[in-house]
This record gives C-alpha cells, sequence and structure tokens, in this order.
C-alpha cells in the first residue's frame, strides 16, 4: 500500500507528486498523460507575441521532468473508480489495475464543453480556444467572438470587451444578460450581441481560423474575427469519487481552504473542484497545498 496516489497528472497533480516527493513519501502519480492542458499552446499568427500573456508552462515543465526522471513514482494509466477499502482507498483503472494507499488527491482536472461544428479540431488554439481568461491579453485591439450560455461568456465578452477592437457575443436569448455584468456589457459601443444565433461553423485558411459562421432561423451570418472563444461551460472530471466525497451542482469537487473534501483521506485540486477561476499558476499552489494537508494526514495516521 501507498503512503500517497495522486490522480491526473496536470498542474495541480504534478505539483502534488513533486512535494509529495520531498516529503519522503512513497507516492505514485497515475494519469494517462505528463502536463495535461499545458501541453497546448495558442498558435500565434501575424505580429502576436507569447510574452504578452503570463502562464505556468515553464514551472509545469520542471515539475514534469522530475516526475518523468522518477519512473517508479508515475504509472500512465487513466483511473476510473477510487474506492474505500480498510486503512484507505483503491484505485481501478481502465488498464485492469488496482493500486492501494493510505490517501488519495484528484486532480484529474475539467474539459472544456465543446460546440461539435464542422471546424473546431482543425482550429482548435489556431485561432479558437476556450479560454478567454488564458488568452484575451493576445488579442489587445483585435476582433474575437465569444460564444456564450450563462456567466462565463458574460464575464468573457467584457472583458474582451476592455481591450478589443470589437467583439461578438453570440448567445441564445438576451436573458443571459439580465444581471449587472450583462447591462455593462450591452454599454460597450465595441459589442455586438447577436442572440438566439448558434455556431454553424468555424472557417479559416491551412493554419488558423479566420472566421465564424452563425445562423438564425434563415438568417446566416459570417463574422470575420481574429479569434474565437468557446465559453460554454467546464466539465470536471469527478467520476471516479463521485460516490464518495461531496460535489456541487456543477459536479466539481467541494473542498476547504486545506482542500480537504468531505471525506477523510481523500484530497482535491485544480480545475475538478470548486476553487476560483480555471489557470495555470492557481492551480499550481493548489496542488502543493493538497500535498501538505495529505502529508499532515499521513503522519497522523
Amino acid at each position: 500500500m501507498y503512503d500517497l496516489i495522486i490522480l491526473g497528472g496536470g498542474p495541480a497533480g504534478l505539483t502534488a507528486a513533486v512535494y509529495a516527493i520531498r516529503k519522503r513519501l512513497d507516492v505514485l502519480l497515475i494519469s494517462p498523460d505528463l502536463g495535461g492542458k499545458t501541453r497546448w499552446h495558442m498558435y500565434l499568427p501575424d505580429n502576436l507575441e507569447r510574452f504578452q500573456v503570463i502562464t505556468g508552462d515553464d514551472l509545469v515543465g520542471r515539475f514534469s521532468s522530475q516526475v518523468e526522471y522518477l519512473e517508479f513514482a508515475r504509472k500512465l494509466e487513466r483511473a476510473e473508480k477510487v474506492e474505500a477499502i480498510a486503512g484507505g482507498y483503491a484505485v481501478v483503472t481502465a488498464e485492469g489495475n488496482r493500486y492501494e494507499a493510505r490517501a488519495i488527491i484528484v486532480a484529474t482536472g475539467a474539459g472544456a464543453v465543446k460546440l461539435n461544428v464542422p471546424g473546431e479540431s482543425k482550429y482548435r488554439l489556431h485561432g479558437l480556444a476556450y479560454s478567454a481568461v488564458s488568452y484575451a491579453p493576445l488579442f489587445i485591439d483585435r476582433t474575437a467572438a465569444v460564444v456564450g450560455e450563462g456567466e462565463l461568456g458574460v464575464r468573457s465578452a467584457l472583458e474582451l470587451a476592455q481591450i478589443a477592437r470589437r467583439v461578438y457575443l453570440i448567445i441564445p436569448s438576451l436573458a443571459v444578460l439580465d444581471n449587472t455584468t450583462g447591462k455593462k456589457l450591452q454599454a460597450s459601443e465595441n459589442v455586438t450581441v447577436l442572440d438566439g444565433y448558434s455556431v454553424k461553423e468555424i472557417r479559416g485558411d491551412e493554419t488558423y481560423a479566420r472566421s465564424i459562421v452563425v445562423t438564425r432561423g434563415g438568417d446566416e451570418v459570417e463574422l470575420v474575427v481574429d479569434v474565437t472563444f468557446v465559453e460554454l461551460d467546464l466539465l470536471p472530471n469527478s467520476e471516479c469519487v463521485a460516490d464518495l466525497v461531496e460535489l456541487n451542482e456543477r459536479r466539481q469537487i467541494v473542498v476547504n481552504c486545506n482542500n480537504c473534501t468531505s471525506r477523510p483521506g481523500i484530497f482535491a485540486a485544480g480545475d475538478v473542484t470548486d476553487t476560483f477561476t480555471e489557470q495555470v499558476l492557481i492551480c499550481i499552489g493548489e496542488g502543493a497545498k493538497a500535498a501538505l494537508s495529505a502529508y499532515e494526514y499521513i503522519l497522523a495516521q
């Protein structure tokens, strides 16, 4: 039985693993990959430069290198289920293996809700992105489109409105804007709201998305933009512990300030939790906190 098993190899999971190793815990990281979403980078055309936005890529890369070096401390597998057992927990993977530990850190992340339209897969991170909070600063004085259904889309559009030349917000109805943020957005002269429209296609050249096609009834409009942000929602990968810990209405794992869940011995960190916002640097900090909390828990057993 391990001291600690960490599920997920993104920023939170990798950070937790490195901290746990430094605490001399017998730790195992289980993840289908190392790096998570940080392995994906926005392709920047023309004169856009990466230095305009702060990322945690370099730091995550260092953590990943340490875990890659310690082959005994990782399994490139996908966790499917966590079960309570005497003295701890068992993790069952999609590959059919079973691993046991006294404590668990869940850092399995979250995935963005997709449009499922032609061109989406081709232009992912080539003019099409799922996080305005991460990439908006790259598009100062540019034209952007935001596809949203609720508060996430409205907030993203408002953030872009502060820096972009023109912002198109595609929403299902004006009811989405019936709040303080929405009213402020409607008052912005550089924002065009397209209510009742749905996305039909993402179009572009060989390397980059150049426009988004939206429809409403028989009306079809092609918007020429520099970037499209899909801000529908995030789907937390919390299924493996859904029967063990408390989840909120969005299926995120509920944690306290020490990254403890509702179940002793299970901790959680990163985008799979109800922590504030989706950012690499925040996930790194949450991963460190979770590892230190797990360490204190294990010492007390």
